[in-house]
């Protein structure tokens, strides 16, 4: 494998670009249970049909695990909003549209949402008595099996170059509630700090599929507090002041 071209640096992990591969390769320690949960993930949502980079393998490089897909040549919406300011709200239209045919899919061998932000609320650094408001909330909220991305924003999306979307990164995904998933993408927004890019987004989003704003909102206080445990300091002040906010029936 070739690792001389890098093409993304996150956390913990970086991508490199090798023909028409490309290879995640995750730093020592990085948890094993979550890379193949990754990997699975990436699987079980190439079985809906939608389109995103295929699976070729998992594997090692020098003691850091690796997983290797098929690169998709384009550019990320985020850059294209970039580029082209006047055609921000016809992309927006575009993500909006692959986000509502996501949420169409099922994919029943995915985690669930529900298991997995009552985990994460149990580890937030919240009293307790927020805690079991915010579980308490949740398990009023109505059970869905929706395929959910969990990390849904433009720098997620490549645009290839006959205008085909791709959707990358699928480590976060679940089944469960679309308007938890919609909740998440609004909060991305606010967190590079473009509310009026999210607003435009939610109220897009519910026009499009009939789904009160109301109702999407009510998830922000849950999704907010399961996404700061894992989130930088600065986010994380966003974040909890999200839940701090929160109407409690």
């Amino acid at each position: 494998m070739d690792f001389s071209r890098v093409i993304a640096v996150r956390t913990n992990k970086t991508v490199y670009r090798d023909g028409d591969k490309a290879i995640k390769v995750f730093d020592k320690g990085y948890s094993k249970a979550d890379i193949l949960n990754e990997a699975l993930n990436q699987a079980r949502i190439e079985e809906t049909g939608l389109d995103i980079p295929k699976i070729l393998e998992v594997t090692t490089v020098e003691g850091q695990w690796a997983i290797v897909t098929e690169y998709i040549t384009g550019k990320t919406m985020e850059r294209l909003m970039q580029e082209n300011p006047d055609k921000k709200d016809e992309y927006l239209d575009m993500f909006v549209d692959l986000q509502i045919k996501v949420h169409s899919m099922k994919a029943p061998l995915l985690n669930r949402l529900r298991d997995k932000m009552n985990r994460k609320i149990s580890q937030a650094d919240l009293d307790a008595t927020t805690r079991y408001d915010l579980h308490t909330r949740l398990e009023a909220m109505p059970q869905h099996y929706k395929v959910c991305h969990g990390d849904f924003n433009p720098s997620n999306i490549i645009i290839r170059e006959d205008g085909t979307p791709f959707i990358l990164d699928w480590s976060h995904a679940t089944q469960g509630n679309a308007s938890a998933d919609v909740a998440r993408t609004y909060l991305l927004f606010c967190l590079k700090g473009d509310q009026e890019t999210g607003e435009k987004y939610l109220n897009l989003f519910c026009r499009k599929s009939d789904t009160a704003k109301q109702y999407v909102q009510k998830w922000m206080p849950i999704v907010a507090a399961s996404q700061s445990v894992k989130s930088k300091p600065e986010e994380r002040e966003f974040l909890l002041s999200w839940v701090n906010v929160v109407d409690y029936d």
